[in-house]
């Protein structure tokens, strides 16, 4: 049998570039985005175990149907029916070193001294399939099958690498009980849908699915758990927290109304994830839940840190100019109708030759525009004026304590818009936002593996971002995210013998 040399082994590890920069630090290093490909016949083992040949046939049919069907229509039936094209050739090929290692845990492990990295923890790709899969039988089954299915999987490697649990949300009940599930099998952090895709129902009793297939996926809207859901989500948060499992999601939105290009992935793919998660931590933030659970934390993975700087600066510039009080300066109570008036006899009596007569009353709503007498009167707006009252915000500073904790992006390696995210003097408060390191290994974003902390360190060498940020985003970040509301989470692991303190003890010693 042919087997890896040993000689080539140390030549990989003595080319590193990342493993040299690791050799220079004095904390550990810890990967919040390790993506891994889970191996065929051993899950479906586990799918049969939960759910019989029945979950394994719906399994084969329904993860190979979500990029199948765009492959099986001509691009003129692609463009009539506004189908996205889907991801294409998004593991390593060339580099069939890299494309074992992601999918191979033994071989993961063995490498992640390479990689510059102490601790990773893992997305197996199938993850974000199982998190948002629409089919009632199916998601109750998978997951469960995931979850027992990696935990036994990683569990002789958990002084290095954790993978995460599957947790689905179509009720609040669900994510619960697999919450619960998966902390028994001791999985320590979990990823959750970003969305959950609905059926209209004013739309869905008028053309219900089974008479109307084609219309299916169009009459839908995006539930974001927070604001105007279905269900109470609270519980669900309150369980989190519990348990000591903070939620991660690495959800997109390709596939939505402005990333349906049925010809171009690229189109597609710039910029989707921040977008879908924006749209949860605004929820989040918008519904209260960050007010009514601050100990909540949610790491939102791959999509960068300065999309979040971009909402926490809209968050708060938005609440200066329509908050409570300031968007009390647009209520049309507050027109002086006879200054109004007087300055119409003046320059606007003769817009229409002078045809018509208006009184007070009349130009006070026409000064509005066309629709002025339907936003004057409408009773309605009086009720909800206040966008930011379920949040509870009163000042800058509770936008801040309602959004900044609880909210960690997850960067990867080489983005250059972390620049932005350290810039705290350009934000409102000066304030950060948490970031941490998520290299994204294991997807086409990362061509060789072993040079991920190398391309970080990068950005320190070009001035981009200091040394004391580079410890944030590889050691302080996640560190602070995992352990939020599990102190045990590092445990056992690399990272505890690694930590400053423990070092100096040992150094004592």
């Amino acid at each position: 049998m042919n087997t890896v040399s040993d000689a080539f082994i140390a030549r990989k590890r003595a080319s590193s570039r990342s493993a040299k920069i690791r050799d220079l630090l004095d904390y550990p290093v810890i990967d919040t985005d390790v993506h891994t490909n889970e191996f065929g016949p051993l899950l479906e083992d586990y799918i049969h175990q939960y759910g019989g040949a029945k979950a394994v046939d719906a399994f084969r049919t329904q993860y190979s149907h979500l990029t199948n069907q765009w492959y099986k229509l001509s691009p003129r039936e692609r463009l009539e029916r506004r189908l996205f094209r889907p991801p294409f050739w998004t593991l390593p090929a060339r580099n069939t070193y890299d494309l074992a290692t992601v999918a191979f845990p033994g071989l993961l492990y063995e490498r992640l001294a390479e990689l510059g990295s102490d601790y990773g923890v893992v997305y197996p790709n199938i993850v974000l399939f199982a998190a948002s899969i629409a089919d009632p039988e199916l998601r109750r089954v998978l997951p469960r099958a995931l979850n027992h299915y990696n935990a036994d999987l990683y569990r002789p490697y958990a002084d290095r690498l954790t993978p995460v649990a599957v947790i689905p949300l179509h009720t609040p009940q669900e994510g619960i009980d697999e919450l619960e599930f998966a902390h028994s099998l001791g999985l320590k952090t979990a990823i959750i849908p970003g969305a959950i895709r609905r059926p209209i129902k004013a739309l869905a009793d008028k053309y219900p699915a089974d008479k109307h297939p084609e219309l299916a996926r169009h009459i839908t809207y995006l539930d974001f758990f927070g604001i105007d859901s279905e269900y109470d989500y609270d519980p669900f948060w309150a369980k989190a927290i519990e348990l000591g499992i903070n939620p991660t999601t690495h959800s997109g939105s390709q596939g939505w109304e402005s990333r349906n290009s049925p010809s171009t992935y690229m189109f597609n793919h710039i910029g989707h994830f921040a977008d879908a998660s924006e749209a949860l931590a605004k929820a989040l933030f918008f519904g209260g839940v960050t007010r009514r659970f601050p100990q909540l934390r949610v790491g939102l993975i791959e999509g960068g840190a300065g999309w979040g700087v971009d909402v926490f600066t809209h968050l708060v510039d938005r609440w200066v100019k329509r908050g409570r009080e300031a968007v009390e300066k647009y209520n049309p109570a507050n027109v002086d109708k006879d200054f109004l008036y007087s300055l119409y006899e003046q320059y606007g009596h003769d817009l229409d030759g002078g045809a018509r007569s208006f009184g007070k009353d009349e130009i006070a709503w026409l000064a509005f525009g066309s629709r002025g007498q339907v936003y004057v009167n409408s009773p309605e707006i009086e009720n909800g004026i206040d966008d930011y009252e379920r949040a509870g915000i009163r000042s800058i500073e509770d936008i801040r304590d309602r959004f900044i904790p609880n909210f960690y992006f997850g960067t990867e390696a080489d983005d250059r818009t972390l620049g932005l995210a350290f810039n705290a003097k350009a934000a409102p408060l000066k304030t950060q936002v948490n970031m941490f390191y998520s290299s994204d290994i294991g997807h086409w974003d990362v061509p060789e593996i072993n040079t991920i902390l190398a391309d970080t360190w990068q950005l320190v060498e070009e001035g981009v971002i200091s040394a004391e940020n580079f410890k944030q985003l590889v050691f302080k970040g996640p560190y602070d995210f995992y352990t939020a509301n599990n102190p045990d989470f590092f445990t056992g692991t690399a990272v505890e013998a690694l930590l400053p303190d423990n070092r100096e003890k040992k150094s004592a010693a």
